[in-house]
């Protein structure tokens, strides 16, 4: 055997353990996308009585860690589904949309923010037109929102996440859908909360004035300005 046969023959060893390695790593980066899109919605927790003289009975919310589910959103008229969990770092967003931190969270007043990959759960979102309808479900309640309008902005542009005097559904992600590389923009849908039903009335009352997503605690007593340059940070460097 002749010196250039045998290195193409680990020529060859080589680049079939490469491939082997590539779809490997393709296909549990498949199966993982797949878990986090269908991940179930979690049962309404039970509330055990009204808040009296001693307060509530009911077990306290906690804040929610990055990468645990937050709600699932749905949008019927493109076939969005998609799973949305706590974060918009790149590790969240490989996985399923995001919740954007220091935006509200389902179910508060205000503005939610949620982010989400241009090229994989966000694609269908250049089909979206006003008057569409989108539904998020969390723990606890399902609201329904209608889209008001769309635009596309500057990563600078951090406003359209500022707090809101009604319930408001903001969408972000990056633009052009088809760029190559890190895309200059953002494409952003709003939507107007139209209806909420609470997903505890069939097994029990829900408790007057509560949060309508789990994990809202924490966030009680922050700062304006702390949201704010958070929000700027977040706004400015994620790629989408």
């Amino acid at each position: 055997m002749t010196r250039s046969t045998l290195l193409l023959l680990w020529l060859e060893r080589a680049l079939l353990a490469v491939g082997i390695v590539l779809g490997a790593w393709c296909g549990m980066t498949l199966i993982e996308a797949r878990y986090y899109k269908m991940m179930p919605v979690p049962s309404p927790a039970p509330v055990r009585s009204l808040p009296g003289d001693r307060g509530s009975l009911n077990p306290p919310r906690t804040a929610i860690a990055r990468g645990e589910w937050v709600a699932r959103l749905e949008a019927p008229t493109i076939g969005l589904a998609a799973t949305v969990l706590e974060g918009s770092d790149d590790r969240t967003l490989g996985r399923a949309a995001g919740h954007i931190e220091e935006t509200a969270f389902p179910g508060e007043p205000g503005n939610v923010g949620i982010a989400g990959h241009r090229d994989t759960t966000f694609r269908p979102l250049r089909d979206l037109k006003v008057g569409d309808r989108l539904r998020v479900t969390t723990a606890d309640r399902i609201l329904e929102y209608r889209v008001a309008s769309t635009a596309i902005v500057r990563p600078e542009d951090v406003h359209v996440l500022d707090p809101t005097p009604q319930p408001t559904l903001t969408l972000v992600t990056c633009y052009p859908f088809t760029y190559v590389g890190n895309a200059p923009k953002r494409y952003i849908v709003q939507a107007r909360l139209v209806s909420e039903t609470s997903r505890a009335g069939a097994g029990g009352s829900e408790q007057a004035g509560a949060p309508g997503a789990a994990g809202r605690a924490g966030r009680a007593g922050a700062g304006g300005a702390a949201q704010e340059s958070q929000k700027d940070r977040r706004a400015r460097s994620a790629e989408l």
